[in-house]
């Protein structure tokens, strides 16, 4: 489809790595347009967290896009969702770790305080899902949007 944002992703999405860590991603990342990289963030964070939700988004190597991801989801016109991210975030501590292994920690903490059924950022991860789906008219409408903005 030719409106698709997705022409703004592809280009890049062989030469962003998510898996190297934050040093190689931020320097990977900051080659693209701000279009590509706000497309990019934006489309990684919500296809993980509407797969597994935002436990799964922070504990994959996606997690490494966050910051990244709030600016996106604010840019696109989904202020929400930055919003709900921003604040998930905030599970981690003062700092957002862009390390895997430190997020994982985190969660591992989490789950010996509280139970391995506990579900960390619960109410971030059920408010999340709406927004990506409503927000805007849904994150895709959204993406296209702004992808088709001159």
């Amino acid at each position: 489809m030719e409106d698709s944002y997705w022409r703004f992703v592809e280009p890049i999405w062989e030469s962003v790595s998510i898996y190297d860590g934050g040093e190689i991603f931020l320097q990977e990342f900051h080659k693209a347009t701000d279009k590509q990289k706000h497309l990019f963030a934006a489309h990684w964070a919500q296809s993980e967290i509407m797969n597994g939700g935002l436990g799964q988004f922070f504990s994959n190597s996606t997690g490494v896009l966050a910051p990244e991801a709030v600016v996106a989801f604010e840019v696109i016109g989904m202020p929400n969702c930055a919003s709900i991210l921003a604040s998930a975030m905030n599970f981690f501590g003062d700092s957002y770790p862009r390390d895997r292994d430190t997020r994982e920690i985190v969660f591992e903490k989490y789950w010996e305080q509280n139970g391995d059924d506990a579900i960390p950022i619960e109410e971030q991860e059920d408010l999340m899902a709406v927004e990506i789906e409503e927000e805007n008219g849904g994150f895709e409408k959204a993406a296209n949007n702004y992808a088709n903005k001159g």
